[in-house]
């Protein structure tokens, strides 16, 4: 499996953390229900990350452009439970 960037590192940390945090949600906004599968939080987070290994090469530079977007807009879980949304 190829090295991840910086940036999908620090994706995968921040999905983790909501994982552990019970802040982690399954589909799109209001729509999925919490994740209590740990399989499934990794899933989501290499997803995001754009280091899944399923996905083709431009699906996954999309998907971590897409995310780094959300984070700069402060639409994460962590933010907006901080109060910066």
């Amino acid at each position: 499996m190829p090295k991840e960037s910086g940036a999908q590192k620090k994706t995968v940390e921040r999905v983790m953390h909501e994982y552990k945090h019970k802040e982690l949600k399954s589909g799109k906004k209001g729509h999925g229900g919490k994740v209590k599968n740990r399989k499934q939080a990794v899933a989501i987070a290499l997803h995001e990350a754009g280091a899944s290994k399923y996905e083709s090469k431009a699906k996954n530079k999309s998907n971590l452009k897409k995310t780094k977007t959300k984070e700069r807009a402060g639409k994460t879980a962590k933010q907006r439970k901080e109060g910066h949304l």
